[in-house]
């Protein structure tokens, strides 16, 4: 599988899945879960609602995922991961790359060729963008899906870009 860095909108990305880093309710929010919401459109809330309605009806626990229609988006599908908070008292690194490894599982069962991933957790979840770009290449580095030839890391912001590029180098 190939690993593209890329600075960008992930809501943009021309793709069969788009990551969307959720909150564990479904029902969109702020950051990139608003955007891939109202990019989307009303198809991506309706069969997140069916969702909350069925199997997650405490919402979708932390680093787990789970597909929907991609709505409006230049995506086939979404698939929907709750990344964790970040803690210093507390390493919750191993839930972070549940996120990656969950979200490439789902999407490798859709028969997804490509896959456009934010960087889970590392805004308002507070993640070091380092740190968060180091989870995010360990479990995409040593990934073997049977369909996804191209994952792509998609950061927003050029600060955020030419930190991601330092630590992938350095790896």
């Amino acid at each position: 599988m190939e690993i593209e860095l890329v600075e960008g909108d992930v809501t943009e990305q021309r793709v069969d899945v788009i990551v969307n880093a959720a909150n564990s309710s479904l029902l969109g929010g702020g950051g990139v879960d608003g955007a891939i919401h109202r990019k989307g459109g009303p198809e991506i809330l309706a069969e997140t609602r069916m969702l909350r309605a069925s199997k997650y009806g405490r919402g979708l626990p932390i680093g787990q995922a789970v597909a929907t229609t991609a709505g409006r988006l230049p995506a086939r599908w979404v698939v929907h991961t709750v990344g964790p908070v970040h803690s210093v008292t507390e390493d919750r690194s191993e839930l972070l790359r549940a996120c990656y490894a969950n979200s490439l599982r789902v999407a490798d069962e859709l028969g997804a060729e490509s896959v456009a991933f934010p960087l889970i957790s590392a805004g308002i979840y507070r993640w070091p963008v380092d740190d968060a770009v180091r989870q995010a290449l360990t479990v995409l580095r040593a990934a073997e899906p049977a369909h996804i030839r191209t994952a792509t890391l998609v950061l927003f912001g050029a600060e955020t870009a030419a930190t991601a590029r330092a630590v992938a180098g350095h790896q």
